[in-house]
């Protein structure tokens, strides 16, 4: 199965919650991959940031390359960094299932969603929350993925935007129902329910997550709100 697959088969899948693994302890990643595991998760959701597209800096390829190492989980690579189209092939070779870059840092982004797909990733773009939908929406067929920032990209400690809400039911009406809506940013047991009925199928969720001591228990919470259940 290709990577693309892996990441379609999610596709209808419901309750499916991405760690954010910026949030995890890094000085035991695989204690960490591990819990995740146990806790029945999905997919896990990591966050590259340059510091020039955004003012952060976290962690590059051998990280993400750590990762894959240590585990068959699909991964969900979220690019804040400029110049997209000179690494993209780097993290494709990195063993990453998915890949997302920002449509603001690349807005011709036609030919390197091609390029993905090519690569049998699954492609996606994301848009930050002061970018109107009119920017991805002549993009969206070649998108498995659109990711909706509910906070600014690479800025901690952000609360919730409403305004991803909006973008969330404006991009269902008008795109594919086979278009996976990602929502990232202040997800929490306050918020989650209402990315879910805005449109939201994965949710990407940090702190929520790794505050509490037992994964299992916090996600199932999660899903239990959003869903109604806990999947």
């Amino acid at each position: 199965m290709s990577p693309r697959d892996r990441i379609l088969a999610l596709r209808n899948e419901k309750g499916v919650i991405l760690p954010s693994l910026l949030m995890c302890d890094f000085g035991n990643l695989e204690r960490e991959i591990r819990a995740l595991e146990e806790a029945g998760v999905k997919a896990l959701h990591l966050d590259v940031m340059d510091g020039v597209f955004v003012p952060n800096l976290t962690y590059g390829l051998p990280i993400v390359e750590a990762i894959r190492r240590l585990t068959d989980l699909p991964i969900d690579v979220h690019l804040m960094i400029q110049n997209p189209n000179q690494y993209l092939a780097a993290f494709v070779d990195t063993g990453a299932d998915c890949i997302t870059f920002h449509v603001e840092a690349e807005p011709e982004s036609g030919p390197l969603l091609e390029q993905l797909q090519k690569s049998q990733v699954a492609s996606g773009l994301v848009i930050n929350p002061q970018t109107p939908v009119a920017a991805v929406e002549p993009f969206l067929p070649l998108c498995d993925l659109l990711l909706v920032m509910s906070v600014n990209a690479g800025f901690g400690g952000q609360a919730f935007q409403p305004v991803a809400l909006d973008k969330l039911r404006d991009l269902r009406l008008k795109s594919s129902s086979d278009l996976i809506l990602e929502v990232d940013g202040g997800v929490n047991l306050d918020t989650v329910a209402s990315c879910v009925q805005a449109g939201g199928q994965w949710l990407v969720v940090g702190s929520a997550i790794f505050k509490h001591q037992d994964y299992k228990s916090a996600i199932q919470e999660l899903q239990q709100t959003a869903f109604g259940d806990s999947t």
